[in-house]
């Protein structure tokens, strides 16, 4: 059977069945599937219970801690990228997607361009590791990322061409740079007035070498990646052009074994960091290769924290002040003599202090301080009808539901509302002292719309009573967003109507 590819919403709850059925499994393939997805923290087992449908949380209540794989769980995908398992393509879309829904799907009406714009995202997220993760699982379960090492090696072409040693050629009186230790030396020369003239000179010149075996091996693999993407379905999600620049198979430069020989004596000798780096690739993309018939491989391009990754969009976009010194932050007092103007916002939360008790003296005595504390997403500080605001954000990869008399579907939890209170309370002596207007407390949560949405707020009325600000909820346009973050723009806060 060929590959088959299909769209998984992120934390959408299907049964054994539905999964089957989906990617045209029999149930002993969708036994491997899920067991394969569940060793790498990509799949969970939950309670098939009332009202999980609604819920796009992982709740630790509802999840089923067992290795079986039963027909009574719902399995839910913790991820958001691709995973290529078998001959099965799985294309997960970010839980905030909801329109598109599995009817829609057979519908053939699919996130074609909202996953673009995620992949996008995700390699700039990336980009900062400068490391191409070719395995993935921990130590114990060590598995070959194909399509990793795939898409590091087109993303290589598409940015710096082919793989080139260049050749140099000394001639007579030719366009390249003159060598004039070898001209004087073995060169003729005529004296006038005491300066020697040289009739010919000897030149250098570099052409590439388009015979080279290394130019040759690079594009017969590059050939071979582009096929398994076409193949696999993925090549216009990830926006590449088709590749055919070879006709030669790999067994046409000799067994890989000595291909890998080869490509060893050519990392010995190569100092260039990006063709180092393409080296290695092209040696583990042989080494490991799984064309094999009868392999069951598998690779990622993603995450299973995409919560990480919205908070890093919005931290961007919103131009984070937390790292900023506070030399550089515009507030309306002069603080330079109650604060050190080198330090950040970061560094004025207060960490926890701890003492040990010494039944010698009866006293007690303090240890050295943690770096634990409480570290907020954002903080932005920004005037608006000149009035100074000081607002404290928390990013929440959440897909809240509030309706009127009914619980809360998909909600923070208390924790996270407590602790959105204290950042404000950690910051309350500096907004006095600055002289700060305003502040506001604010949860920011992505949603497909294409506007601001003012979703509501959560509070805790003895909290409140302290005189701290409750927490307002945005829901924000997350493809507006992802283009800001990828066009390195920021957004005015004064768009929030906080």
């Amino acid at each position: 059977m060929g590959i088959v590819s299909e769209y998984i919403r992120e934390q959408t709850r299907y049964t054994k069945q539905e999964l089957a059925e989906k990617f045209k499994l029999s149930y002993m393939e969708t036994d491997t599937l899920i067991r394969n997805l569940k060793s790498v923290g990509i799949l969970y087992s939950v309670n098939n219970k009332s009202g999980q449908t609604e819920l796009s949380e992982l709740l630790d209540s509802d999840l089923v801690v067992t290795d079986e794989i039963s027909d009574q769980c719902l399995y839910v995908f913790k991820y958001v990228g691709i995973i290529a398992v078998g001959n099965s393509v799985i294309k997960c879309f970010p839980k905030y997607l909801s329109v598109y829904s599995e009817e829609n799907i057979k519908k053939n009406i699919v996130p074609l361009k909202e996953m673009q714009q995620v992949i996008k995202v995700l390699n700039r997220y990336a980009a900062k590791e400068q490391i191409v993760n070719m395995y993935n699982g921990d130590s114990r379960d060590m598995r070959f990322n194909e399509l990793a090492v795939i898409l590091h090696i087109l993303n290589d072409y598409f940015e710096y061409g082919l793989y080139v040693n260049d050749d140099e050629i000394i001639e007579s009186n030719g366009e390249g740079a003159i060598l004039w230790d070898k001209t004087i030396n073995e060169g003729f020369a005529f004296i006038q007035d005491n300066v020697p003239y040289y009739l010919d000179v000897y030149t250098r010149r570099t052409v590439d070498n388009e015979n080279d075996f290394f130019q040759r091996l690079h594009t017969i693999v590059l050939t071979l990646c582009s096929k398994q993407l076409i193949d696999s379905g993925l090549m216009e999600l990830f926006e590449m052009e088709p590749l055919d620049l070879s006709d030669e198979k790999i067994s046409d430069l000799g067994e890989v074994e000595y291909i890998l020989y080869r490509l060893q004596s050519e990392l010995n000798i190569q100092f260039n960091t990006r063709k180092q780096l393409l080296l290695k690739t092209i040696y583990t993309y042989l080494a490991q290769e799984r064309a094999k018939e009868g392999t069951y491989g598998l690779s990622l391009f993603g995450t299973n924290s995409f919560h990480r990754v919205w908070e890093q969009v919005c931290a961007d976009v919103f131009d984070n002040k937390l790292e900023t010194k506070l030399k550089y932050i515009n507030v309306p007092n002069d603080i330079s003599s109650v604060y050190d103007k080198e330090c950040t916002l970061k560094s004025l939360i207060e960490k926890p202090h701890w003492f040990g008790y010494s039944e010698n003296s009866g006293k007690y005595y303090q240890t050295k301080d943690t770096d634990d504390t409480l570290i907020p997403d954002l903080i932005s500080v920004y005037y608006n009808e000149d009035k100074a605001h000081f607002a404290i954000f928390d990013a929440k990869y959440y897909c809240i539901l509030l309706r009127e008399n009914e619980p809360p579907i998909n909600q923070p939890g208390v924790g996270d509302i407590t602790k959105q209170y204290l950042y404000q309370l950690a910051y309350k002596k500096f907004v006095k002292d600055a002289g700060i207007d305003c502040v506001t407390n604010c949860f920011l949560m992505p949603t497909q719309g294409e506007e601001v949405i003012k979703c509501g707020l959560a509070k805790m009325d003895m909290l409140n009573s302290l005189g701290l600000e409750p927490i307002q909820i945005r829901l924000l346009p997350a493809r507006k967003m992802f283009d800001f973050y990828l066009n390195r723009e920021t957004i005015k806060i004064t768009e929030l109507d906080l």
